[in-house]
């Protein structure tokens, strides 16, 4: 299931973690700052979230910009 580790019981990355993901602009990378459980306002838009299907919010390493993604589209960087 997206987002979610292999026991199926907790969210897939941590506080921490240094994932990468593909936007419009190329391949990205940043540490996730937060973990979303439940919907949450995001930008003025509310975000939809829960236990199964976590969003993180990731701060990019190179602007410090702050996006927020379910984990599927997360690849965790060593």
């Amino acid at each position: 299931m997206p987002g979610k580790s292999k026991d199926g019981r907790t969210p897939a990355f941590r506080v921490g973690d240094h994932v990468r993901w593909n936007s419009e602009a190329g391949h990205v990378s940043g540490v996730i700052i937060r973990v979303h459980t439940a919907d949450f306002m995001y930008k003025g838009h509310r975000h939809h979230a829960s236990p199964e299907t976590p969003q993180y919010e990731i701060r990019s390493d190179r602007t410090s910009h702050v996006a927020a993604h379910y984990g599927d589209v997360l690849t965790r960087l060593a």
